[in-house]
């Protein structure tokens, strides 16, 4: 693999053909393109060459690899040049790579060669870097499938001394290259591209080694940051902290990752993470999403996973006393198990801000209030009964029963009031029921462990049901948020894209009265001024404030919301919604500058076709005439008449060529620009063949034109037609074989009349007809020095400018024929024919 042309990618293949034939290894060169260097050319020396194959296409014979030759020789190795090559049509296969495919399925091992311009993935980076479009591509996937890959390095400078030493290209060409393709920045930022490639292959290699190894642990080969998100407000600091880690590294990688449980029970914003995801991405790194339930296991398996040598963790929001509560944190678990890769903990403004649960819990507070309530009756209520029934109960039924109001309080009123319900029931088994009675002591152990059990039970009892609790609430949540964002999802899916759509949606799953997504279009140090892009319902909203809640999408962005408040569940459920309106807004205005710069591209696209096409035309024709003028008006040479009228003929002829061209684009200009003046009237197709076949000179003898006299007249501009048929005639006769002359025909179809210009020659695939109507190109040509193309373009854009057509069909027994059809002429009483007369009257169409 190469840079650029001209690095020696086919002398180093040759050098390692000449290594292996001295080892004995069975080579051939099935195809090597020295392009006349002669250092090159001299490494073919010793090496079998298989002949190449001659191919005939359009009057004019190309040379390619003879594959089926290669194959029947079956060599161990074959050398096959130029990997991204199109091969000429009439080969066995479009492209050479599907050769070198061929070969490789017969056992034949390939050495080929290729520049990074070539490869499909990065086709489009460097034209943008170079100005020059890659008309062969391969795709990325041949060359990742090679068993090794070297990489033929060379300086831009050191490349540019060799073209200036003549050892790339001619002599006439040197400048030209030199002030173009090759500048310094050019070959710079393809050595870039080459080496990076080659990189991402090396490192996907070794990743596929260290799997099929099972090795875990780190390889500090290229550093690699892991940042992990919670979707908490930290997680922005997180990331540039991270980014700047990795950008000291000199081109070390960034990778995000939020751990998700595996029940879908998170409280991640998802507003926040969608927010924290657009900034890793801006910042070149990636965002990952990994399902787990040990969050500290599932980082640090990932970062071993993608070989990380460093870990970015936040700091706990965690209180001190949450913290004494609930043991260490996720750093603390990941610092003493990740072993060899380094564990950043960043300090930031949320650190130590977390809070103790709610009284309540995940139950309403109606159910809290019922539980206390219950927690203040049934004690005293179970005493009264039981001490009715003292003699007949004893202390274990007297527990079991308190024990039974536990499991009550906690199923209606959860942890809280089932604790105060089992330590005031504690207190009442004590007083009342365990001997020494109306005391707290107790005299016998078996009493004070009864006792020590029930409160035990009663506290993990209430914790169960506190969890289910929570639990359920969870997941009834989770349901219907699952629910929400998979219609939001279909609604992606189905393509549904408008802004109105979408917050209709949101309007009727949240119950609100309207929705508005509003823009901040200016803000200055006092005033903030709002609009509103898109709504729903009614009233709109003006301001934001005007709403009962605010979900913002981004910066910029906000979804108001009338109708009530939102819960925070709810906010983080609309926060989607809201970052999905925002990514449609990006969306849209995208489509709209991309609707706005395609005209632009196009006219660009347009103008670099036209210059690099009619460049020979413009010179050659430019240079006859000049050449001609000046000769004439030069003094020191006597011409002869006959020297003169040659030379004025010359400079006529070239002008006259010049004109034509010049016609050709400004007729094709005012077609695509919908401004060509058409004058259509009834006439015959004989009135125009004289002019068509004058203006192609001596061919017109080589032309058959049969024309029935009874054909109809044709609505259509005689200029025009004329222009048509010259174009076609042309063409044909520079396709036709020797011996076998264009024909020239007419007949009538209903209401239309068709002429036919049929030849004999190579044909045009079925496949590649809408592409020969393109302007500024010839199917098959590599270069420009037969014209530019415009030819059949131009005639279907004058055909089609009278209401007519011209369609490609196949010519039986071989060739093309082109069918031009124009409406038959409705003819008015001034517009008769004269009887007696071929002559047609001039009326007005």
């Amino acid at each position: 693999m190469g840079a650029a042309p001209g690095v020696g990618k086919t002398y180093k293949m040759l050098g390692e053909a000449q290594r292996r034939r001295e080892r004995g290894t069975d080579i051939v060169v099935g195809y090597v393109e020295t392009h006349g260097r002669e250092h090159t050319a001299a490494m073919l020396d010793g090496l079998e060459v298989v002949p190449r194959k001659i191919i005939d296409y359009r009057g004019a014979s190309f040379t390619e690899m003879d594959l089926d030759a290669v194959l029947a020789r079956r060599p161990e190795v074959a050398i096959v040049d130029e990997l991204a090559h199109s091969n000429v049509p009439g080969s066995r296969n479009a492209k050479r790579w599907e050769d070198i495919d061929a070969l490789l399925t017969a056992g034949i091992d390939v050495i080929s060669a290729v520049n990074i311009q070539h490869l499909e993935s990065i086709n489009d980076v460097v034209e943008k870097i170079t100005g020059v479009p890659q008309q062969e591509t391969v795709p990325d996937r041949v060359v990742r499938a090679a068993d090794q890959i070297e990489l033929v390095d060379m300086t831009p400078e050191a490349l540019r001394r060799r073209m200036a030493h003549g050892n790339v290209y001619a002599a006439d060409k040197i400048d030209a290259a030199l002030g173009n393709y090759f500048r310094v920045g050019n070959l710079s930022a393809l050595r870039e591209l080459a080496l990076l490639w080659l990189a991402d292959r090396v490192d996907a290699g070794l990743q596929q080694y260290r799997s099929q190894h099972d090795i875990d642990s780190t390889w500090e080969a290229r550093e690699r940051v892991v940042v992990a998100l919670t979707g908490g407000p930290e997680g922005e600091t997180l990331i540039r902290r991270a980014a700047r880690i990795a950008a000291r590294s000199s081109g070390g990688d960034l990778l995000a990752v939020h751990i998700t449980r595996s029940d879908g029970l998170t409280g991640a914003n998802p507003t926040a993470l969608a927010q924290q995801r657009a900034l890793v991405e801006s910042l070149g790194g990636t965002y990952h999403q990994v399902v787990g339930e040990d969050i500290p296991d599932a980082l640090l398996s990932f970062a071993r996973a993608e070989n990380a040598t460093q870990l970015v963790l936040g700091g706990s929001r965690r209180s001190r006393l949450t913290a004494l509560f609930t043991g260490p944190g996720i750093g603390s678990s990941a610092i003493r198990e990740s072993g060899d890769i380094d564990v950043h903990i960043v300090t930031h403004s949320e650190m130590g801000r977390g809070r103790l649960p709610r009284m309540h819990g995940s139950l309403s507070r109606r159910r809290l209030i019922y539980g206390f309530t219950l927690a203040v009756v049934l004690p005293p209520l179970f005493a009264f009964l039981f001490s009715i029934g003292d003699d007949r109960l004893n202390l274990t039924s007297n527990v079991l029963a308190f024990l039974f109001a536990v499991v009550v309080v906690a199923l209606v009123g959860g942890l809280w009031p089932a604790l105060l319900t089992a330590i005031a029931g504690t207190l009442v088994l004590n007083w009342f029921f365990t001997p020494p009675k109306r005391s707290f002591t107790i005299t016998e152990p078996n009493n004070a462990l009864a006792l020590g059990i029930f409160v035990l039970i009663a506290a993990l009892v209430s914790s169960v049901v506190d969890r289910a609790a929570r639990r359920t609430r969870q997941a009834a949540r989770s349901a219907a948020e699952s629910e929400t964002l998979a219609t939001l999802a279909g609604s992606v899916l189905r393509g549904e894209t408008a802004l109105p759509a979408l917050l209709e949606r949101v309007r009727e799953a949240f119950g609100m009265t309207s929705a508005c997504l509003m823009e901040r279009i200016d803000t200055d140090e006092l005033t903030e001024t709002w609009r509103p892009l898109a709504s729903a319902g009614t009233p709109t909203c003006r301001r934001p404030e005007d709403g009962d809640a605010e979900i913002p999408g981004r910066d910029d962005l906000v979804l108001v919301l009338q109708g009530r408040s939102l819960a925070a569940d709810e906010r983080r459920l609309v926060g989607a919604f809201a970052a999905h309106a925002a990514a449609l807004v990006d969306k849209a205005r995208l489509s709209e500058a991309a609707a706005e710069a395609k005209p632009l591209a196009e006219a660009d696209k347009l103008r670099t076709a036209l210059l690099r096409a009619v460049g020979h035309d413009l010179r050659s024709p430019l240079a006859s005439a000049k050449a001609s003028v000046t000769s004439l008006r030069s003094s020191d040479v006597d011409w002869t008449d006959e020297e003169r009228d040659e030379l004025l003929e010359t400079a006529d002829e070239s002008l006259d060529r010049l004109t034509r061209l010049v016609d050709n684009l400004l007729d094709l200009s005012r077609l695509q620009a919908g401004v060509l003046p058409v004058f259509t009237r009834p006439m015959a197709l004989d009135e125009i063949m004289p002019g068509a076949l004058a203006e192609l000179g001596e061919r017109a003898a080589d032309i058959t034109v049969d024309i029935p006299h009874t054909l109809p007249l044709a609505d259509a501009d005689p200029a025009l037609l004329e222009r048509v048929l010259a174009n076609l005639l042309a063409n044909a006769v520079r396709y036709s074989p020797a011996g076998k002359p264009p024909l020239l025909t007419g007949s009538s179809l209903g209401d239309v009349v068709e002429i036919r210009v049929i030849d004999r020659g190579p044909g045009i695939p079925r496949d590649e007809r809408d592409r020969m109507f393109a302007p500024f190109q010839r199917l098959g040509d590599t270069d420009n020095t037969t014209g530019v193309g415009l030819g059949l373009a131009l005639a279907r854009g004058l055909a089609e400018a009278m209401h007519g057509s011209l369609q490609p069909e196949d010519t039986p027994g071989g060739g093309l024929t082109m069918v031009v059809s124009l409406p038959v002429a409705t003819l008015k009483a001034s517009d008769a024919p004269v009887p007696g007369s071929r002559e047609r009257s001039e009326g007005r169409g």
